[in-house]
């Protein structure tokens, strides 16, 4: 279970870094990766990236408030 968890919590689509480009019109990591990590990158085999950081949409929100 615990292994489930950790691979739920660094999914590109949930990091802070990943974006999407319109001039290619698709999503992509922001942060500068090297080639072993592009290649990573590029199988989706990112569940212990170093750069992950999830976000969160609503923290800005919770600080207006």
């Amino acid at each position: 279970m615990e292994e489930n968890k950790n691979s739920l919590r660094c999914r590109c689509e949930d990091c802070e870094y990943y974006d999407y480009d319109e001039f290619y019109d698709e999503m992509y990591c922001k942060m500068e990766l090297d080639e072993d990590e592009a290649e990573k990158f590029s199988r989706k085999d990112t569940g212990s990236c170093p750069y992950f950081k999830f976000y969160d949409e609503y923290t800005s929100v919770r600080k207006q408030n």
